[in-house]
């Protein structure tokens, strides 16, 4: 498609975000583009050079904005409110149109320091950079609304932090996501008492991310948008069996799409308590937790809506939260078994006995779903065979595939699986070497997962 650069976000005016600049790197060496993303905004035919000067010195695309914006937010970080938030190494660098005509933002990661710096450096690891191509190419294999990794170009700094050998190299990130507008957006906007600034913003989000004309209350139309979206993200994460690790307010995105990778894994068990980060010490966006966590940032959303809309007409909306996403994650683990749904009660026996043997059994998510691919089990599988699964094999007996598996990586030995151990020998061999052929490979190999899933041919 042709590239359709836009500059929408301007119409919010100056009070939603500050304009910035780059930091000027001392290298540009490029280590990842994302073509097959970059097609469906018109910007695949750019020559590496060309990708370098727009997404390593951030050089204006005509027709779109002028300078990067830094976006203001607040947020609650572990439960604790912080108005002393906002883009702090990130910016928005360019809007455009993708090939279904949505409003896409090409945002930054380790783009330098803004006014939300704090005491930051603004940079991003190289490492970082890493782990976010994998996580996001993953989950969008895994079929999860995720924001991609557009582009990492490593900047030839060498920075210090605690929580990894340093030096270290760095790097900066673009990625492509649908809107850039998160719950600590608004809740900024509700701190500083400015209703007017809520109800622009409330307009801009319906208008330019869900496609729809502001209705008689747009606020109530908005937020049952978002509770729905949020809800099937959660549902997503658990499907996927993705820990997410930084649910905090500030990390939802308004349209549901995850984003913005920190300390992320994928659980190799069905496990409830399983934390991602080092430092959730008391497992408040575990696994198992993390629908629970979704629903108390969309609560926190009601309350920055308030100011417009009584909070009894926003409880109703948010009551249904629960429900969506049981529902959801019906539908999700279903659709990744490969199972075609047979009615309400029977889908949700078969879910409830597939976790169940998952969370007993001790066999891994991945191993699972590719065993069983399709409602039958492909292989001689001993341990499906012990007491916990038996009410599964059972349910799913009546079930049909929803896809032929004529794909060849339905005939691996062994599922793709991303779990830390991969990961971090991707990156040894990176820093060792500078050795980028187990990354490519993996790339490769997860896309080809996301083929088999979604029944394509080879």
């Amino acid at each position: 498609m042709d590239f359709s650069p836009q500059a929408r976000i301007l119409t919010l005016g100056d009070a939603f975000y500050d304009p910035v600049s780059s930091a000027d790197f001392p290298d540009t060496i490029l280590r990842f583009r994302n073509d097959r993303a970059a097609a469906e905004i018109g910007l695949d035919g750019l020559s590496d050079a060309e990708w370098i000067t727009h997404f390593g010195r951030f050089r204006p695309f005509e027709g779109s904005l002028p300078q990067p914006l830094a976006l203001r937010y607040h947020g609650h970080q572990f439960r604790h409110y912080n108005p002393d938030l906002g883009d702090g190494r990130g910016f928005l660098y360019a809007q455009m149109r993708d090939d279904h005509g949505r409003l896409m933002d090409l945002g930054t990661k380790g783009s330098g320091t803004t006014p939300w710096s704090r005491s930051g450096d603004g940079r991003l690891t190289l490492k970082g950079g890493v782990r976010e191509i994998l996580a996001t190419e993953m989950l969008e294999a895994l079929g999860v609304e995720t924001s991609r990794t557009f582009s990492l170009i490593e900047t030839g700094e060498h920075l210090h932090r605690g929580d990894e050998p340093s030096p270290t190299r760095s790097a900066v990130l673009v990625r492509l996501s649908h809107g850039h507008i998160r719950i600590g957006s608004f809740q900024r906007l509700a701190y500083l008492k400015d209703e007017a600034s809520i109800y622009t913003l409330v307009r801009y989000c319906l208008t330019e991310l869900y496609g729809e004309t502001p209705g008689t209350d747009p606020v109530l139309q908005l937020y049952a948008h978002v509770v729905e979206r949020t809800a099937d993200l959660a549902a997503s994460y658990m499907a996927a069996g993705f820990v997410h690790g930084v649910l905090n307010s500030d990390n939802i995105n308004i349209t549901g799409e995850s984003f913005d990778y920190g300390p992320w894994r994928f659980t190799p068990q069905w496990e409830p308590g399983f934390t991602a980060a080092y430092f959730d010490q008391n497992g408040l966006y575990a696994f198992g937790r993390q629908a629970q966590a979704i629903h108390w940032d969309a609560a926190q959303l009601a309350m920055a809506l308030t100011p417009l809309v009584p909070v009894e007409a926003l409880a109703p909306i948010l009551d249904g939260f629960a429900a969506r996403y049981e529902t959801a994650l019906v539908a999700k683990l279903l659709a990744r078994l490969g199972v075609v749904p047979r009615g309400e009660a029977q889908d949700t026996a078969l879910a409830d006995a597939m976790t169940r043997g998952l969370a007993e059994g001790g066999v891994t998510i991945d191993r699972f779903f590719f065993d069983w691919r399709g409602g039958r089990l492909r292989r001689d599988e001993a341990a499906y065979a012990a007491p916990m699964f038996a009410p599964f094999v059972a349910a799913v007996a009546d079930y049909a595939p929803t896809t032929p598996l004529d794909h060849p990586y339905w005939s691996d030995a062994e599922p793709c699986s991303m779990h830390i151990e991969e990961v971090e020998a991707i990156w040894a061999l990176i820093a060792a070497a500078d050795d980028w052929s187990q990354l490519d490979a993996k790339v490769a190999a997860i896309r080809r997962m996301g083929k088999a899933l979604a029944g394509c041919e080879a």
